[in-house]
C-alpha cells in the first residue's frame, strides 16, 4: 500500500499521504497543499476519490466529513490564446465569478448545493484555557511572529485559525520577496526578510524552493519611469543593486520578451521567488515542537475586556472551542483583520481587495526573473516545476471579500502576458484562484499597540507584500515585545495614525 500511486500527474503515493496524515493535515484541502495531489493536468479528476478513500480509512473519519477540495477553474487545461482572443469591457467593475462551493476557510458551514453540512475535520477539543499571549491567524505573519517570540524565550503562545494552515492569503500568494520599494524603511524590512528566507530551509528542515532569479520591472507611462528612476536611486543608497536598463537590456535578460511599449525597466538580481506553503508549515512545526499551540480551525466569535477608562484591555478570547484567557492578544489575520477587531469595538481602515492568479502546465526552466509590468499590474515567474504562475491587478475591483474567479481576469492577464511573450499563447492553464490584498489608506501596514486596548496587538494590513515582510517584521515585534525596548517602525505605524492625519505612503505596488 505504501507505494501505491494515488495521484498519477504528480507522482504522489500512499506513503506521501500517510505522511502528511502524520504530520496532522487530515482534511483534503491540507493534504492537496501538503503533497501537491490534484495540481496536475487532470486537475484532480483521477486522484481525488483514490485519496479520499485512503485519508477516510486512515483517519477514520466518516465519509461525509471528506468532503472534496475546491474546484479551480477552467474546468479543462485551456490554452492563453483562447482566453487572450476573447473580449472584456475595460470600463466595467469584474463580477463576482465563479463562486466557491462551501467555505474554503473551515470545513464547517452548510453547503446548499449539497444539503448537508459538514462536521469539523479537527475533534472540537477545547483549547487551552489560559495562555500568556493569543495569536489570531495562523498564517505567515501570526507564525512568524510565535516563532521569534520562542526565540526570545517565550513558550505560553497560542495561535489560533478558523480554517487549515495555508487557507488564507498566505497560501494564495505568487510567492516574490523583492528589495525594490519606496521607502526606507520597507526596503530595510525586505533586505532582511531576504537574509532570513536564504536561511530557512536550513533552520528550518523544510525546502522552501528560495531561488534568487531577480525582479524585472516594467515601465510603458513616462509617469511609471519617472517612479522607478527614483526609487533605484533610494535603493542605491540603501544597498540594493537596482539598475534602470533601456529595453533592449532588458531583453538581454529575458530574450523572449517583445518589450512592446515598454519605456525603461528596473532590475534587482537579489530579488527572489520562494514556495509559500512550505513557509507556513516550517513555522507551524517549529514552533510546535517548542510548546506552542496552533489550533486551527477554530472561530474567534468576541472578547470580554476589563479595566476601567483608560486601562481597558483584553481579558479573554471567546473562540467556538472555548474561551482563552490571555494577558496579550496579536492581531494577525491579514486582510479579516477589520471583521475580528470589529468584535472588540475596534475600527481598523483595512479593505480586502481580490487579486486573482493562475498557475499553467509546466515549461522546461527558460525564465530567470519574476517579470512585473507596473502600468497594468501583470506579474509572472517560473517556478522550479516549470509553472508560469502570474496574476494581474484590476483597478476596477472593488472592495470586499470576494474570493471568486473570473474569466474577465484570464483574459486580461492572457493579453498582457502574451504581447510581451507570444510563444506562451499555447501554453495551458490548470488552474486559478484568488485571495485578498489587505489594503490601507496609505498602503502600509498597522502595526503596534492599540490606543483603545492596549494589549491588543495590531499586525496587518501588508496589502499584497505581507509574505515576503513577515519575517523581518515579526523577529522585530517579537523582541519589542518581549523587552519592551522601543523600536520606530511600531511607534510610526500604529492606528492611531490616521486619526492623527499621518501617512505613511508606500507607491511600489504591484497591481
Amino acid at each position: 500500500m505504501s507505494k501505491s500511486l494515488l495521484c498519477p500527474c504528480e507522482d504522489v503515493t500512499a506513503s506521501e499521504v500517510d505522511h502528511c496524515i502524520d504530520k496532522g493535515y487530515r482534511d483534503i484541502e491540507s493534504v492537496k497543499r501538503f503533497t501537491g495531489f490534484g495540481t496536475g493536468m487532470c486537475q484532480g479528476k483521477q486522484c481525488l476519490t483514490a485519496v479520499a478513500r485512503h485519508l477516510e480509512l486512515r483517519t477514520k473519519n466518516a465519509p461525509e466529513q471528506i468532503v472534496p477540495f475546491t474546484p479551480r477553474p477552467p474546468l479543462f487545461p485551456t490554452e492563453l490564446s483562447y482566453w487572450a482572443s476573447a473580449s472584456f469591457d475595460p470600463a466595467k467593475a469584474p463580477a463576482g465569478g465563479v463562486p466557491l462551493p462551501y467555505p474554503t476557510a473551515s470545513p464547517q458551514g452548510a453547503l446548499p448545493s449539497m444539503g448537508f453540512t459538514v462536521p469539523a475535520l479537527k475533534p472540537k477539543t477545547q483549547v487551552p484555557e489560559r495562555a500568556k499571549i493569543v495569536i489570531i491567524g495562523g498564517g505567515i505573519m501570526g507564525l512568524s511572529l510565535a516563532w521569534n517570540l520562542t526565540e526570545q524565550g517565550e513558550r505560553d503562545v497560542v495561535v489560533i485559525d478558523k480554517g487549515y494552515l495555508c487557507a488564507g492569503a498566505s497560501g494564495r500568494n505568487g510567492g516574490g520577496i523583492r528589495a525594490q520599494w519606496g521607502t526606507p524603511t520597507l526596503i530595510s524590512l525586505a533586505q532582511r526578510s531576504i537574509e532570513l528566507m536564504k536561511r530557512f530551509a536550513r533552520d528550518m528542515g523544510i525546502n522552501v524552493w528560495f531561488r534568487q532569479g531577480g525582479y524585472l520591472f516594467l515601465a510603458k507611462s513616462e509617469e511609471v519611469v519617472k517612479r522607478i528612476e527614483k526609487s533605484a536611486a533610494l535603493h542605491n543608497k540603501h544597498g540594493v543593486p537596482t539598475q534602470i536598463l533601456t529595453p533592449d537590456a532588458a531583453r538581454e535578460i529575458v530574450p523572449q520578451l517583445t518589450m512592446k511599449g515598454i519605456k525603461a525597466a528596473a532590475w534587482n538580481p537579489k530579488d527572489a521567488v520562494i514556495f509559500p506553503w512550505p513557509f507556513v508549515w516550517g513555522y507551524a512545526q517549529q514552533v510546535e515542537k517548542r510548546g506552542v499551540k496552533v489550533e486551527t480551525f477554530t472561530r474567534v466569535e468576541g472578547f470580554e475586556l476589563g479595566g476601567g477608562p483608560g486601562a481597558r484591555r483584553v481579558t479573554r478570547v471567546i473562540t467556538d472551542r472555548g474561551d482563552i484567557a490571555c494577558d496579550t492578544v496579536v492581531l494577525a489575520a491579514g486582510a479579516w483583520s477589520p471583521q475580528i477587531a470589529k468584535l472588540a469595538g475596534v475600527h481598523l481602515p483595512n479593505q480586502p481587495h481580490r487579486h486573482e492568479i493562475c498557475s499553467s502546465e509546466p515549461l522546461k526552466p527558460f525564465l530567470g526573473p519574476l517579470v512585473s509590468v507596473l502600468d497594468t499590474g501583470l506579474y509572472f515567474s517560473q517556478s522550479m516545476r516549470g509553472e508560469i504562475v502570474g496574476g494581474m491587478g484590476d483597478h476596477h475591483e472593488p472592495a470586499g471579500m470576494n474570493l471568486g474567479s473570473t474569466e474577465r481576469f484570464l483574459t486580461r492577464y492572457a493579453q498582457a502576458l502574451t504581447e510581451q511573450i507570444p510563444q506562451l499563447g499555447h501554453l495551458k492553464v490548470l488552474r486559478q484562484w484568488a485571495g485578498p490584498y489587505d489594503v490601507t489608506p496609505d498602503n502600509s501596514p498597522i502595526l503596534g499597540r492599540t490606543s483603545e486596548l492596549q494589549n491588543l496587538i495590531q499586525m496587518s494590513g501588508f496589502v499584497g507584500h505581507g509574505f515576503m515582510m513577515a519575517p523581518a517584521v515579526a523577529e522585530r515585534m517579537a523582541k519589542w515585545m518581549a523587552s519592551g525596548e522601543s523600536d520606530e517602525l511600531f511607534e510610526r505605524f500604529t492606528l492611531s495614525r490616521f486619526a492623527e492625519g499621518r501617512m505613511e505612503r508606500e507607491d511600489m505596488i504591484i497591481g
